[in-house]
């Protein structure tokens, strides 16, 4: 009885400890299966698990160490040193806020004083008469930036897995609140709550456990592209500056813009329609759609039509760089020519021309603008699993 009640409850201290952090962080299998509960479980209980486990092996632990032989005693102290290890590692060292930490100092710079390469990819926010552009090199590492744009306070988020790029309110419940990375769940970053403490995923913005699953977080506009487009769109806008302190953090993900990246999760797929494969997703009254960045690529246009929402989407001569907008103005449907001649593309309802700022610069319809959609870059893998029910 004495020897089942150690191993039971060392068993049991050993499993809490690693799968309290296995389920929520990219180990072999974690991210497959829909744990997200029972390591939520696991997290808020840890502390009385520990407790119990260690009541249940004080007694044959005193016993084994008075009265058991020499070998049985060194063979328990390394056990139990081999749980200090678990233990530090898995609470120190694994744990994602452990892994990635929030920048110490936010300094911005306009166009003339920035040190951003141009060609450099960003999630820009454009808010009541002011413009920021986070460079996704720096944000990917940290996952989320807090600051204020236009006296709007914003959560800069971005999960580079995923390549899921997106702003939030840190607003809930009618109040500011503070976010701290927890890991992730089916490969997608988790932020927690600090007054609820429930967990947040970032590519949707939904609650998915905790005493708030199911509310959602509100999204504010954003847009990807380069510095360059970005600064041609805003140029007043500021631009966040590295933080010198996680130089070498940043240098890990130089070349994640084009997807060359080592890091098998975050290398891109050249293929079309594979795991890490580039998409643009649009969604729309809960309808969502996947658009092959390869074609996009190839023809630099797509005309589309979501329900009540017909679109077009067009890649700069960046390659990097793209709009999505809706193509009704003025309650007529337009339909775009599929050539675009020196950054102007024509539309063969009106034979109007309009700029890369979705801007009519001549014809009839000169002076009007195209709305932009909200839409996204993101790898395949992502946006299949957080839209189940997308097209493509």
């Amino acid at each position: 009885m004495k020897r089942l009640l150690l191993i039971f409850g060392l068993l049991i201290l050993f499993a809490a400890e690693i799968l309290r952090v296995y389920f929520i962080m990219p180990f072999p299998g974690s991210q497959l299966s829909n744990t997200i509960d029972i390591a939520y479980w696991l997290d808020k209980n840890i502390f009385w698990i520990r407790i119990v486990c260690l009541i249940l092996i004080a007694y044959p632990f005193i016993q084994t160490l008075r009265f058991d032989k020499t070998w049985k005693k060194i063979l328990l102290l390394v056990v139990f040193a081999f749980y200090g290890v678990i233990f530090y590692f898995f609470n120190f060292k694994f744990e994602a806020d452990r892994m990635f930490y929030q920048p110490k100092n936010k300094n911005f710079a306009n166009a003339t004083n920035n040190k951003i390469d141009s060609n450099k990819l960003v999630i820009g926010v454009a808010l009541n008469g002011e413009a920021k552009a986070y460079p996704i090199q720096i944000i990917g590492y940290h996952h989320q930036v807090r600051d204020t744009v236009g006296n709007t306070p914003v959560m800069i988020t971005y999960c580079t897995v995923c390549r899921t790029g997106r702003v939030f309110s840190p607003i809930l419940n009618g109040k500011e609140e503070d976010f701290r990375l927890v890991g992730m769940d089916h490969f997608n970053a988790m932020f927690e709550d600090a007054t609820t403490k429930s967990w947040w995923r970032q590519a949707t913005g939904m609650a998915i456990t905790g005493s708030l699953k199911g509310s959602a977080l509100n999204e504010i506009p954003s847009k990807q592209m380069t510095l360059a487009t970005w600064l041609r769109l805003y140029p007043n806008s500021k631009i966040l500056q590295p933080d010198t302190l996680f130089n070498k953090e940043y240098d890990d993900l130089v070349d994640y813009d084009k997807g060359t990246i080592k890091g098998s999760l975050e290398k891109r797929d050249s293929a079309s329609w594979q795991k890490k494969s580039w998409v643009i997703g649009v969604l729309h009254r809960q309808y969502a759609k996947a658009y092959d960045w390869n074609e996009l690529v190839q023809k630099k246009i797509i005309q589309d039509s979501l329900p009540n929402e017909p679109l077009i989407i067009v890649l700069e001569k960046d390659t990097a760089s793209f709009h999505v907008w809706n193509r009704n103005v003025n309650g007529n449907v337009l339909q775009f020519n599929k050539n675009i001649n020196a950054e102007i593309f024509t539309d063969a309802t009106t034979n109007s021309s309009w700029n890369m700022n979705g801007e009519c610069v001549d014809g009839i319809l000169k002076g009007q603008k195209l709305q932009p959609i909200q839409s996204y870059q993101e790898f395949w893998h992502s946006w299949r699993t957080f839209h189940p029910n997308t097209t493509k």
